[in-house]
């Protein structure tokens, strides 16, 4: 793991640099049957508060217990002010883009995006056009995937702007370690993540319709076999809001209302969870049985607030990340803080020949693609894994994009064999309402395979508490 940066060891591998010293201190005095009873004792406690995802097509089960490691990703204020403040400015452009692709399009007309990436990609919505959603917020809940590579640069690897997840295990983690080993929060000067429930709903709160004063806000899910059901009915109980599925909502006279023991209630902003398509059977699938007919017509009437916006997609499609820079200079006039990895455009001619001379060397990702799935791994895949997936480009040469294989950061992670270095990525959680905010912290997730680089819950990965350090 020589080439790779370490969060806890400087080049040398022995020396552990400054902001992990007290930590190192500490993880040195344990033994390895305390810290076997401990990860016991979370796995034991995870499991009785159903902290699980749904695994889809596993003949194992459709539950599963997402691994936690007890050593934490370790962050020093100075790092993390910038990668805050690069965030912020990211997350600032991509909501004035999406803006603008349902409005002027100004974008488009300075030849900067072509048009046809946006107005034929799946995941625009015609029906959003000219609509006006409160104060033109699109994206209020982004999780943004950041890795280190090389010598401990930050770069976004993607945007997630339709329904990010991951925000629970963040606080779920930290829950945990302050449980497990309450002596290290004496130790450390560490900055708090347990608000962000209280941000989230004032947040939600900010954006509701005009001229609604104390509005309702309500957490939408598609019911408990989705595989985020446990963070929908988590996120609404440490919000007191309710949690609802399509068929507790209804729409009469464009306006929005839950049914309730009392009658109905008129709801205001609706966090919803569930995918464009599914939203309302009149307007897109009308075989849809998760939605609320009615509910774009109430949207698009401005009685409604839906978080994140129909049509935000766009924005998170890999084949519009590598335009991310590109929009800060527009429409900020301000260069971009944090880098995008250098990516491969399928759709081009040139990036295509490249990417098929070097499928070995590369990892190549479906547009449309999350989870970890549809994707090829070069280095860690077989020839004839290389050339299936070659065919399935050559197909369709649009559905795809490529990158370098980064050499993402390690970290000290207990496996079987003990400690050892996996390969890590961290998703930071912007709120976007009357002003950008975010807690100092977010998802470390973690490779648990020896060499992997997908870190992914539902390819094998694990997670871990993030902890930004304050000055």
């Amino acid at each position: 793991m020589a080439n790779f940066f370490d969060e806890m060891y400087t080049g040398d591998s022995v020396s552990v640099r400054k902001h992990y010293g007290e930590f190192a201190t500490w993880l040195s005095s344990q033994s390895a049957e305390t810290i076997a009873r401990k990860r016991a004792e979370s796995d034991l406690i995870f499991r009785r508060v159903g902290i699980t995802f749904a695994v889809y097509g596993n003949d194992a089960g459709t539950e599963r217990l997402i691994p936690f490691d007890i050593i934490p990703r370790i962050i020093h204020a100075a790092e993390w002010s910038k990668l805050e403040a690069g965030l912020v400015q990211r997350v600032k452009a991509l909501n004035m883009f999406i803006h603008d692709i349902y409005h002027g399009q100004k974008i488009i007309k300075a030849g900067i995006i072509p048009a046809e990436q946006i107005l034929q990609n799946a995941q625009y919505r015609p029906e959003m056009q000219d609509v006006d959603v409160a104060s033109d917020i699109y994206a209020h809940i982004a999780g943004v995937d950041i890795v280190r590579a090389g010598e401990g640069e930050f770069y976004v690897l993607e945007d997630n702007l339709r329904v990010p997840s991951g925000v629970s295990y963040m606080l779920e983690n930290r829950k945990m370690m302050m449980r497990l080993f309450p002596e290290l929060f004496t130790r450390h000067k560490i900055a708090p993540v347990d608000h962000y429930p209280d941000m989230l709903l004032d947040n939600l709160r900010s954006v509701a319709p005009v001229g609604v004063i104390d509005p309702t806000v309500v957490v939408m899910t598609p019911g408990m076999y989705n595989s985020a059901y446990f963070e929908h009915a988590f996120l609404a109980q440490q919000m007191g809001v309710e949690l609802v599925e399509g068929q507790d909502l209804f729409v009469k006279d464009n306006t929005v209302y839950m049914r309730t023991t009392r009658g109905p209630k008129r709801v205001d902003v609706i966090y919803r969870r569930i995918d464009d398509d599914y939203l309302d059977p009149l307007a897109f699938r009308a075989d849809s049985s998760l939605g609320v007919p009615g509910l774009l017509a109430a949207y698009r009437a401005g009685k409604v607030t839906l978080t994140n916006a129909i049509g935000t997609g766009v924005a998170d499609d890999k084949s519009i990340y590598p335009y991310v820079p590109d929009m800060i200079k527009f429409y900020l006039s301000e260069e971009p803080i944090l880098n995008n990895v250098p990516t491969y455009q399928c759709r081009k001619k040139e990036d295509l020949s490249y990417t098929l001379a070097n499928l070995e060397k590369l990892v190549v990702k479906e547009v449309h693609g999350a989870g970890g799935y549809g994707m090829l791994v070069g280095p860690a895949s077989t020839k004839q894994e290389i050339e299936d997936f070659r065919q399935r480009i050559i197909a369709k040469p649009d559905g795809y994009i490529a990158q370098p294989t980064l050499a993402l950061s390690v970290c000290p992670t207990y496996v079987e064999s003990g400690i050892a270095p996996r390969h890590l990525d961290l998703r930071p959680f912007v709120l976007s309402g009357k002003n950008v905010s975010m807690v100092k912290g977010g998802l470390t997730r973690v490779a648990l395979k020896d060499g992997s680089l997908v870190v992914n819950s539902s390819q094998g990965g694990g997670t871990k508490d993030t902890w930004i350090l304050e000055k």
